[in-house]
């Protein structure tokens, strides 16, 4: 089994902290719903500006209000208005990785969503992988 990528919030801005909250990360369940994040799934946070990584599990917020909240133990790791990366893992077969499509959201100040994509790992038939970032959604990509 590897670990590959399944779903990333690229550039999100983060909206607020709440470092009295029990824990985990708040995000609007539109930009969840668009890649495939669940709720108490856990995901990896990188914050651009500090390089700090962490590991949290998320909670869904108001749909529509394009929040991103660090709670808890999180709160400490990134300041409001720091652009984060939140992303979500799958483990697959080697065999798998070529069926998978993860989707990526990236975003304007504001949390509004700037560009979709998503990353596409081919097998030529003497077995080598490809890999290529493409626009849009894989939906109806055969």
């Amino acid at each position: 089994m590897r670990k590959v990528v399944a779903a990333k919030l690229h550039g999100i801005t983060v909206t607020d902290a709440d470092l009295n909250y029990h824990g985990s990360i708040t995000l609007d369940p539109d930009h969840c719903d668009e890649v495939g994040i669940f709720p108490l799934e856990f995901v990896e946070i990188w914050n651009k500006a500090s390089g700090a990584r962490i590991s949290t599990y998320v909670i869904y917020g108001e749909r529509g209000s394009r929040c991103c909240v660090l709670n808890g133990a999180a709160a400490r790791t990134c300041q409001v208005g720091d652009e984060i990366i939140v992303c979500s893992s799958a483990y697959v077969d080697k065999e798998q990785i070529a069926e998978i499509k993860p989707r990526i959201l990236t975003f304007n100040r504001g949390n509004s969503v700037r560009d979709r994509m998503f990353y596409d790992v081919s097998v030529r038939e003497d077995g080598a992988m490809t890999f290529a970032v493409r626009e849009g959604s894989p939906m109806g990509r055969s």
